[in-house]
């Protein structure tokens, strides 16, 4: 199961202290388990940045030997010490960069697999509220701007905190004096530091939120291109890609413009600074206070600490990345599940089929106010085929959309064999019903990939058996790979009519109790509809069945014929009974069929 967040607040998306929450919550959750990894590096970092500090205290020394003592021997045995640090600093530096690193690539596929179980868990009115360019820009890009901070920069900054302690350290013990005039600059560093980080943090936050929108306009347009081409809007789809790209571009322009004059500002004091340092060293060193090596030690150590200081402006600015990424991420963690197993689910290991309805009352989520059923009772025995038929909007898309849970009743209830769909265990309840939809979705692998789909432990038998009760195995035979074709983005080599066969025999190998069909048919022509309607009925039998059809004349032979208008169940009956009662079914089979008028409801 994924790790994750309570629901987070509603929050000022630039509230510096909530993201750095949320960022350190994230870290804590899953560097747990590379707690002993990352100590390790913190080890090897200490080791390395020690080491380092030595550098320009035997660098000093060196020197000293060559032009104050000049003494070949001791330069020799300096020489000697100074390549043996620089080898044993070099494998502790290898040791930290590879735990780093490969901690970091650990961190960012756990984070990914288990936001991606979340997502998968999460209701279908979440997905209806967000785009999925949107989605995958968070669960891909963000995430990649979390394993540099959370491992690499945050392995650089104690790095950092390291060499400039210990080189501030170090150069009080060479010139106390110079040392404060170094430090004084130190609070004009932070001020600066505050005041840009602020401006730097919400622009980032700004271009990751124009690059989720252009994503989604990316995997919007690119998903639909048939259509975009088809109205000949490729330049309007362009137009729009474009438009959130260079609103992106125009925002990490004032973020590099903002970084920018940050890092002039910081470069202009702090080299200035270092300037009068060597110069006041200079001097001391004229004057006989300082030895040669003395002022080369310091100046290194002021180019360490200078450096350390250049290297936190680069890590602010990455850090303020980093929380608006981890923000947007532990949003997503935080989504609840609205639809989910109560805490005393009933498992359903055997399903007979009987569907209840029970005057259910629901809208939709955010919509309150907008009833789409109002008091909707249906039972259904099993074995039964149930019609919905009704004019568009009147509600009975919603209604095969509660029977697997998809969406939860505001009240009433729906059972199945007796149990209430909230009480079932929900993986136990779906996996009782095969779903045929009007617009039938493929996966872009092979044929034989998508029809076992339905039971994806099926044998080659099962997947072809299936095939055949679907009137799709001459057809696939027809292909030269045979099962082995592939169909392309979501089926785009198929025809509608081949499509639908497919569905139905992922259908037929899932072998469910419970069947909805919405609208199977609506879309095909008619010898294709001929073919995916005979493999239905063989679908059909033995299970309990909802069908939604415009068509009137696939639903004759229904059990029982539900007509809905306006959210209610207005008629009920057979095909015939129907007819005769002159009501909205007879209105709605006239406009089908103009003849109406010319027989009488028996020779119907």
């Amino acid at each position: 199961m994924p790790r994750r967040f309570d629901p987070l607040p509603k929050q000022d998306p630039f509230d510096k202290k909530a993201a750095a929450r949320d960022a350190w919550r994230l870290f804590l959750r899953y560097g747990r388990p590379y707690l002993g990894s990352f100590l390790l590096a913190v080890g090897c970092l200490l080791v390395a940045g020690g080491l380092a500090l030595s550098f320009p205290y035997f660098v000093g020394k060196l020197v000293d030997s060559a032009f104050t003592y000049k003494d070949l021997s001791r330069l020799n045995e300096t020489l000697v010490l100074l390549v043996g640090i620089l080898t044993v600093q070099a494998i502790f530096s290898f040791g930290r960069t590879y735990l780093i690193n490969s901690i970091g690539e650990q961190l960012v596929a756990d984070i990914r697999e288990d936001l991606y179980a979340h997502l998968m868990r999460l209701s279908l009115n979440f997905f209806a509220n967000r785009r999925v360019g949107e989605l995958t820009s968070r669960i891909s890009s963000d995430i990649t701007v979390l394993q540099s901070g959370t491992t690499a920069n945050l392995a650089e900054g104690l790095r950092q905190i390291i060499v400039l302690t210990g080189g501030v350290t170090l150069m009080f013990v060479t010139n106390a004096r110079l040392s404060l005039i170094l430090l004084s600059i130190i609070p004009f560093l932070v001020v600066a530091a505050a005041v840009f980080g602020k401006r730097i943090r919400r622009i980032s936050t700004r271009v990751q939120d124009k690059l989720g929108e252009a994503a989604g306009i990316l995997d919007e347009s690119l998903s639909s291109i048939r259509t975009v081409q088809s109205f000949t809007n490729e330049e309007y789809e362009i137009q729009r890609y474009r438009t959130q790209i260079r609103g992106s571009l125009r925002e990490a322009v004032r973020r590099a413009l903002a970084r920018g004059g940050f890092n002039a500002f910081i470069v202009f004091v702090l080299f200035n600074g270092i300037v009068l340092l060597l110069w006041l060293s200079g001097k001391q060193a004229i004057e006989g206070t300082m030895s040669v090596g003395q002022v080369t030690s310091f100046f290194l150590y002021t180019s360490v600490v200078g450096t350390a200081l250049g290297a936190f402006t680069e890590l602010s600015g990455e850090f303020n990345q980093t929380l608006g990424a981890s923000r947007r991420v532990v949003e997503l963690f935080g989504t609840p599940l609205e639809i989910a197993d109560a805490a005393d689910a009933q498992p359903l290991a055997r399903v007979k089929g009987n569907v209840e309805f029970r005057d259910v009352v629901f809208a939709y989520p955010g919509r309150s106010d907008v009833p789409v059923l109002k008091n909707v009772s249906i039972t259904a025995r099993s074995g039964e085929v149930i019609a919905l038929v009704g004019p568009s909007g009147a509600g009975k898309s919603t209604v095969i959309s509660l029977i697997p849970r998809f969406y939860d009743v505001q009240s009433g209830s729906i059972l199945v064999d007796g149990v209430d769909v909230r009480q079932c265990k929900l993986h136990d309840l779906r996996r009782h019903i095969g779903i045929v939809p009007q617009e039938t979705t493929l996966f872009s692998g092979t044929i034989r990939e998508n029809i076992a789909y339905g039971k994806l432990t099926a044998t080659t038998e099962q997947v072809e058996a299936a095939a055949q009760a679907a009137n799709a195995h001459d057809f696939i035979m027809a292909f030269p790979d045979g099962y082995g074709t592939l169909v392309g983005e979501r089926g785009v080599k198929l025809s509608g009519g081949q499509r639908q066969r497919i569905a139905i025999a992922r259908a037929i190998l899932k072998n469910p109790e419970i069947l909805i069909l919405d609208e199977a048919t609506s879309s095909l022509d008619s010898e294709s509809e001929g073919l995916v309607q005979t493999a239905l009925e063989a679908l059909m039998r033995g299970r309990t069945t909802f069908v939604i059809a415009h068509r009137l004349s696939t639903v004759r032979n229904a059990d029982r014929i539900l007509v809905m208008e306006a959210g209610q169940i207005v008629e009920s009956g057979t095909h015939e009974r129907l007819l005769e009662q002159n009501g909205l079914y007879r209105k709605l089979y006239s406009l089908q069929f103009r003849e109406l008028d010319e027989f009488s409801p028996s020779e119907l």
